[in-house]
């Protein structure tokens, strides 16, 4: 077995969402989940499959998204993963509605920070060990940074 990272292409102003499925019809239905949960936003979604013919399946709304979904998946090389790009709506906005379809075994990152996949290679491909989201600690928040985090989350709406 060897270990690798493999960065993720997180296009300008949006936001990236892994997770492994298990079957053909995940990109269609991950497709319905985002587009029915937030019908506003801008999306691309790919889709590996880990048998057959083991192509990369892709869906969205938004060309640019699908393309950086697609070139993701197949950075990847691991089956039965999938890469959702979001713009005009958080993770938070759709991540439930995600985690509800049949075929999501799991979600290993939402996030608009960069991102590492720590990624096994065997004789038989590739799977998903971890993820590297963002940047280690650097402290602990102040009382400043706890007035700022509260003001953040009130400009974006999530709190009154």
């Amino acid at each position: 077995m060897e270990l690798e990272t493999v960065r993720m292409n997180i296009p300008e102003g949006s936001n990236l969402i892994l997770g492994q499925s298990h079957f053909i019809k995940t990109a269609e239905d991950l497709y319905e989940a985002v587009a029915g949960t937030a019908p506003r936003s801008r999306f691309g979604i790919a889709f590996s499959e880990a048998s057959g013919p083991c192509l990369v399946r892709s869906e969205g709304n938004d060309p640019e998204l699908v393309g950086a979904a697609r070139e993701n998946s197949l950075a990847l090389g691991c089956g039965h993963t999938f890469v959702i790009l979001l713009r005009e709506a958080f993770p938070i906005n759709v991540l439930n509605a995600v985690k509800s379809v049949q075929e999501v075994c799991g979600i290993f990152c939402a996030t608009a920070n960069p991102v590492d996949v720590v990624v096994a290679r065997t004789e038989q491909g590739g799977g998903i060990m971890g993820v590297v989201d963002g940047s280690s600690p650097k402290g602990v928040e102040s009382e400043e940074d706890v007035n700022d985090r509260r003001r953040m989350l009130r400009r974006f709406g999530y709190k009154l």
